[in-house]
């Protein structure tokens, strides 16, 4: 059976937890719209993924007053 585990210390724990910082997403523009968008992921503007239209975006229609 295990131990019961030694206190860790406040720099102990801040040394270990020095690691879990978060990076900020890295964004590419789309070829086609020219919006910025993730890399390796399809274009949330347009839907298209390598030149390809993969996710169909349905266009708004205008309003008639």
């Amino acid at each position: 059976m295990g131990l019961p585990g030694h206190r860790r210390t406040s720099s102990h724990k801040r040394r270990r937890a020095a690691h879990f910082a978060l990076t900020p997403a890295q964004l590419t523009t789309c070829p086609k719209c020219k919006k910025p968008a993730r890399p390796h992921y399809a274009c949330s503007f347009c839907g298209t993924f390598k030149g390809r239209v993969v996710i169909v975006k349905k266009v708004k229609a205008a309003k008639k007053k």
